[in-house]
């Protein structure tokens, strides 16, 4: 398997770069079709699990066209996206145009990379993370900047795509990814490897054990990981410890 989206090393970021380019204007909508609208559902709970309060500060990394940012602001946080894709970054901006001003001054979205993540340490009570941490060319480096610029005592919470543990059911979430989503890529985007590539960086991902084994190391405590459809999706969280 080959996606000319999916490049290590060096090369990774940009390559996803040109990804995001490509599906910026069309990925609301493909993520509304191939997970029959359930992404939705994921993003609320993630925010019950960031367990946000009024005047925290949060931090939306690889943010894309803003659902958890705007969901962060709207429940009373001072709320900053980052991402590196500046089409991505241009349709959360539009959609925060459609907010009332109040809401409005609560958000700001900022271009650049959530492996050096452009903020003094111990920033933020909040970080979160959707559909990321898999786009990173140094899941651990990644992981240890998050981990920098969190508050002590402050939570960090991580949706993605999953592993499932039991084989049977793997091999037939994976044959499905691997039959629609080139589908979805030349029909929505004019391009068949625009979305073959969530397959082939999913099978160079780590299993959700492995990823909270990472955070562990990083020094994140309390980690916990829920498996959404048995293990399709998966989100993590933890705490850094107070001083």
């Amino acid at each position: 398997m080959s996606n000319e989206f999916y490049k290590p090393g060096e090369q990774r970021a940009e390559r996803v770069g040109e990804l995001f380019a490509t599906i910026a204007r069309r990925y609301d909508l493909i993520n509304d079709i191939q997970s029959f609208g359930m992404h939705r559902l994921w993003k609320r709970r993630v925010l019950r699990l960031t367990r946000i309060q009024p005047g925290d500060r949060a931090l939306d990394l690889c943010c894309g066209t803003g659902d958890i940012t705007l969901a962060l602001a709207k429940a009373g946080a001072d709320a900053t996206g980052l991402d590196f894709s500046g089409a991505m970054l241009e349709v959360a901006r539009e959609k925060t145009g459609r907010l009332n001003s109040a809401r409005r001054q609560k958000i700001q979205f900022i271009q650049g990379d959530a492996q050096q993540i452009p903020f003094p340490e111990n920033s933020f009570d909040i970080v979160t993370i959707g559909y990321g941490l898999r786009n990173l060319a140094d899941l651990d480096a990644g992981l240890r900047d998050m981990w920098r610029v969190t508050k002590p005592g402050g939570r960090f919470v991580s949706l993605e795509f999953g592993k499932p543990g039991n084989a049977l059911w793997r091999a037939m979430y994976f044959s499905y990814l691997k039959f629609m989503l080139p589908i979805f890529g030349k029909v929505f985007c004019g391009n068949s490897a625009a979305y073959a590539y969530v397959l082939e960086s999913l099978t160079h991902y780590p299993t959700q054990k492995e990823v909270s084994e990472k955070m562990a190391g990083c020094g994140w405590r309390d980690v916990r990981v829920f498996n959404l459809i048995g293990g399709v999706m998966s989100i993590h969280c933890a705490e850094k410890p107070p001083r």
